[in-house]
């Protein structure tokens, strides 16, 4: 005899007790005699805690290098709980660990974490994004001297900017191998540029003024613009260093004058 479908109601309670260990398991979940299965449903829940984790320590390896294994497993489990997953995929879990970090009571001692976490996650998302044929820098230089602040630029799918007041680039540069890590000056501030120009993601530090006038380029504002916001953050602001060096990293798939 067929089984019923399980209601609507009957999910609800199954995952609002799965992440909540000091819940009682549903009333409504049976073993396969009809008898009451909460040990059963334990073990259950414990597995889904414990593959949670496991993918936060996979997406997140340098927080929980800087952390240590311990403190990471307790403040993912802390998470688990309070963020339980949206999405069937593993890998797109944990995309507010960042900010978790940054309000657990915790990790306060460690005010760079938040970032580091912030671009392991870029790492991940850059590592996923889709492919696209990075900009050849012959379109660039057969573009009239007189229209270059026109230009706009279209960004490479897997291209990202995460701004930091720490060492972010350092701290997870640092600690995402298994190699001895030097003394870092953590308070000095840091901004990546995350790129995948061919199959592996490259994380850059960027220079003074580089993050204003990245970002500008890839939210689509001309050359000139972008050009203007990073001279504002940095006098000293080497344009031709900068437009190779995003090119150089892949960081644009194409250009088309502002009027285009």
């Amino acid at each position: 005899m067929r089984q019923p479908e399980p209601s609507a109601d009957y999910a609800a309670q199954f995952a609002a007790a799965l992440l909540t260990p000091e819940r009682a398991a549903p009333a409504a979940v049976i073993g396969p005699r009809g008898n009451a299965a909460a040990r059963r449903f334990n073990v259950y829940r414990n597995n889904v805690t414990v593959s949670l984790i496991e993918s936060l320590i996979a997406i997140y390896p340098a927080v929980q290098r800087i952390t240590g294994p311990d403190f990471f497993r307790a403040m993912a489990r802390a998470h688990v709980r309070e963020t339980p997953p949206n999405s069937p995929l593993l890998f797109d879990y944990g995309r507010d660990f960042p900010a978790f970090i940054a309000a657990y009571e915790h990790a306060q001692a460690m005010p760079f974490l938040p970032d580091v976490a912030r671009l392991e996650r870029a790492w991940l998302d850059a590592y996923h994004a889709a492919d696209a044929a990075p900009l050849d820098a012959a379109a660039l230089a057969a573009v009239p001297p007189e229209r270059l602040a026109e230009l706009r630029f279209a960004a490479h799918p897997a291209t990202r900017i995460i701004r930091s007041n720490y060492a972010a680039v350092t701290i997870f540069s640092a600690n995402r191998s298994d190699a001895p890590v030097a003394r870092i000056d953590g308070s000095v501030a840091e901004d990546a540029l995350i790129t995948r120009p061919a199959d592996d993601v490259v994380v850059r530090r960027l220079p003074p003024g580089g993050a204003d006038f990245a970002s500008r380029l890839i939210a689509g504002q001309p050359l000139g613009a972008a050009a203007g916001a990073a001279f504002g953050t940095a006098p000293d602001f080497d344009l031709a260093t900068n437009i190779a060096g995003l090119i150089e990293a892949g960081a644009f798939t194409d250009i088309r004058f502002e009027d285009a």
